[in-house]
């Protein structure tokens, strides 16, 4: 499926960094509560082949987030984080892990922001930062680019569909 909205992934070389920017053609409220909600946020994180359960997610400053994904082989694959921010609907600061690594350690700090645009639109800027640049770059060539895409991809298939079925709630 074609989708006007494009994410934009920039990896420069040598930097701990990778910003995101994504925009929605949904209001900032409804963006910010499918980041926070466990049932809507399981419908779009992640690869489309991939089922994902959260089996925790307390958005608020020391609480926790973490889920598993299952491959279409069956592969398991979990993630984890800790908040440091919700300021619903602007801002979320978070941590996030792969379990999956064989050694642990290898955090990464997100700082998501929500901008509000014009005509019910929004803007997702996402600012990742790695402990190293080795990091950064397994994380890139591990297929984060793809994943993000197909992400945001269904988010917006999931923000239609809200927005279709509860219209009047939709305002901010």
């Amino acid at each position: 499926m074609e989708h006007k909205n494009k994410t934009k992934m920039i990896a420069k070389p040598g930097v701990q960094e990778v910003v995101v920017i994504r925009e929605f053609d949904a209001p900032r409220e409804w963006v910010f509560k499918a980041w926070i909600t466990p049932s809507l946020y399981a419908q779009w994180i992640g690869p489309r082949d991939h089922i994902t359960q959260v089996e925790t997610m307390d958005p608020k400053p020391g609480g926790s987030w973490r889920y598993i994904q299952t491959d279409p082989a069956g592969g398991k694959h979990a993630f984890h984080g800790y908040y440091h921010e919700v300021t619903a609907p602007e801002r979320i600061i978070d941590t996030f892990e792969y379990d999956n690594l064989p050694e642990k350690g290898h955090v990464i700090f997100e700082a998501v922001s929500f901008e509000k645009m014009p005509d019910h639109r929004t803007r997702v800027t996402e600012r990742i930062v790695f402990l190293s640049v080795t990091d950064r770059d397994g994380m890139v060539q591990s297929g984060m680019e793809m994943g993000m895409y197909q992400s945001h991809e269904r988010l917006d298939e999931l923000l239609t569909i809200l927005l279709v079925e509860k219209p009047g709630q939709v305002n901010e």
